[in-house]
């Protein structure tokens, strides 16, 4: 995720040199889907994933994962919403998951709000770790990634990387949202290949699910969803 900026409405657009979906996806998904990843896993990881799936062996009740929660304002609205279930955030950057967690919890009027978990991970080990021990996730959401959006950086995008096999496989349903559709719009393409539906709409909320939605929609952008699984 890039870094956040506190400034509200001076999010510059997507500039990209790819006219359409990208010429080479197909090719990559097919050779991610018929050669899994290998890396070995960072200890991290390892460690965050065993709080993590401790907590879930233990829940009676759904399972939300929210990736790339950032600051883990979204972990903690879709816990409010959700307060039967266990949300768990994960984010690469300490900093971000060990941001004022008072404050947050102020602005977000979560302070009674105690059925999530935020951690620190390396998602492209953790993803791999929840598929391995068959977390049943009942929604995934994956809120503004970076888009990467030079066409050389395609497997910098999560439908372009090696665990693409384990994002797709993980939540009944998957909630992805970008500021460019395009992104989207490639993430599906990738979903149809193992024959995954979807559908793409405006972002209508009327709260921000991120800071980064709130930066993008007074900037004017559009902000874009794609829902695979249960669309109806």
């Amino acid at each position: 995720m890039a870094e956040q900026n506190t400034h509200l409405g001076d999010s510059k657009a997507i500039v990209t040199n790819q006219p359409g979906i990208h010429e080479k996806l197909a090719e990559i998904v097919h050779k991610h889907l018929s050669h899994p990843s290998k890396k070995p896993f960072q200890k991290h990881t390892l460690d965050a994933f065993e709080l993590a799936h401790q907590k879930v062996l233990a829940h009676d009740g759904d399972i939300i994962l929210d990736s790339c929660c950032g600051v883990g304002q979204s972990t903690r609205l879709l816990a409010k919403d959700n307060p039967h279930a266990l949300v768990i955030g994960v984010d690469k950057s300490a900093h971000r998951i060990q941001r004022n967690d008072d404050e947050l919890k102020e602005s977000t009027d979560t302070q009674h709000v105690d059925n999530y978990l935020l951690i620190r991970a390396d998602l492209n080990d953790f993803y791999r770790l929840v598929k391995k021990a068959s977390w049943r996730v009942s929604k995934h959401y994956i809120l503004y990634p970076n888009p990467w959006p030079k066409a050389k950086h395609l497997q910098r995008r999560w439908h372009g990387s090696a665990v693409f096999p384990e994002i797709i496989s993980i939540g009944k349903e998957i909630i992805l949202r970008s500021n460019w559709r395009l992104y989207l719009e490639e993430f599906l393409f990738s979903a149809e290949i193992v024959k995954k539906t979807g559908l793409i709409s405006l972002v209508n909320d009327e709260k921000p699910l991120t800071p980064f939605e709130a930066k993008y929609k007074a900037s004017g952008q559009d902000c874009w969803q794609l829902i695979i699984g249960d669309i109806n």
